[in-house]
């Protein structure tokens, strides 16, 4: 899909897209956090349809939603690529070591080769978390390596290893 940049002075960045189905839309990325999500009007390209208006915040959550999406789809098309790699959902429970402590304490990757793609915690999707991103009981690790680094990974959360 080709995005058209416009900078536009004072006020921020626009990107522009069409979607497959035609659709023609926009989002504002004003400078200080707000983004105006705009829907235009097919019959009069001049004309919008609807504009949301979201704060720094709601915009945050919903590109950390659509973002953990496309990072899961391109997980699945890896799949089909190389046959030894799985991606599993591993819980922190109430009796996990590290609930309450960050991803860096379990040392997951050092230890076992696999990564820890994603996080989810409730409706909030974290991708691409760091060693400093905190584990809460019930959130869910979307991990990626062999079966037996993902499998290592889960007995660290359980405290097994």
């Amino acid at each position: 899909m080709d995005v058209l940049r416009t900078e536009l002075p004072g006020i921020g960045v626009r990107f522009e897209m069409e979607t497959k189905r035609g659709v023609r839309l926009s989002i504002v990325a004003h400078r200080e956090g707000r983004r105006d999500f705009v829907v235009y009007d097919p019959d009069d390209p001049d004309s919008t349809l609807e504009c949301i208006v979201l704060d720094s915040d709601e915009a945050s959550s919903i590109g950390e939603l659509l973002g953990g999406a496309r990072i899961i789809e391109k997980i699945n098309s890896l799949h089909k690529e190389i046959d030894n790699l799985v991606s599993r959902k591993l819980t922190v429970d109430a009796a996990s070591p590290y609930a309450g402590r960050t991803l860096g304490d379990t040392k997951a990757r050092t230890r076992t080769g696999a990564s820890v793609v994603a996080i989810i915690h409730g409706d909030q999707v974290t991708t691409q978390p760091t060693p400093a991103t905190s584990l809460n009981v019930g959130d869910k690790l979307v991990t990626i390596g062999t079966s037996e680094s993902v499998d290592a990974v889960d007995r660290i959360l359980r405290g097994e290893i």
